[in-house]
């Protein structure tokens, strides 16, 4: 039972860290950086290497979603159901869900319209209507990020409450 709870824990941790990491330091320097040392396509490259990146993390947060419910129902299975059980549960499914929809759906329309436009965002007249759909959605998955990452900060709280 405790190394159910701890591989839980330790993907909870995994996965809050992976969203500060991709936000809060990876997309930043990955921008600093290839503006700065390519002037005219560094935005666009760094796009480019910060959607690949996002790509892969979408599907490391899948996997981790299935091994954290898979993780909380051998807790309930092996032992006594764990307090808060369904919530947990259905906070886990909707973190799910919103790496779904944004990987599958906001990440590749994001990726689409880059290639479409063929050049950066930025330069777009402000009128461009491709510009403020490309706000909106850059806006919309950093809101979904955000929202998982709050779901993550309530089970690790829920956890260390559970520990104290």
């Amino acid at each position: 039972m405790i190394a159910l709870r701890y591989v839980y824990v330790v993907l909870l941790a995994l996965w809050l860290g992976g969203m500060v990491a991709l936000g809060g330091l990876a997309a930043p320097a990955t921008f600093a950086v290839l503006q700065q040392e390519h002037p005219d396509t560094g935005r666009t490259l760094a796009g480019q290497v910060f959607g690949e990146t996002l790509k892969r993390f979408h599907v490391a947060s899948y996997v981790v979603a299935a091994l954290l419910l898979a993780s909380l129902l051998g807790m309930a299975a092996l032992g006594s159901k764990p307090a808060g059980f369904e919530t947990r549960f259905a906070i886990i499914v909707a973190m799910l869900l919103v790496s779904l929809y944004s990987g599958k759906s906001v990440s590749p329309t994001i990726e689409r319209m880059q290639k479409e436009i063929g050049g950066p965002v930025a330069a777009l007249p402000t009128d461009d209507p491709r510009r403020s759909q490309f706000g909106r959605l850059h806006a919309l998955s950093t809101a979904l990020m955000l929202v998982n990452v709050a779901g993550a900060l309530v089970l690790i709280y829920w956890e260390a409450r559970r520990g104290a």
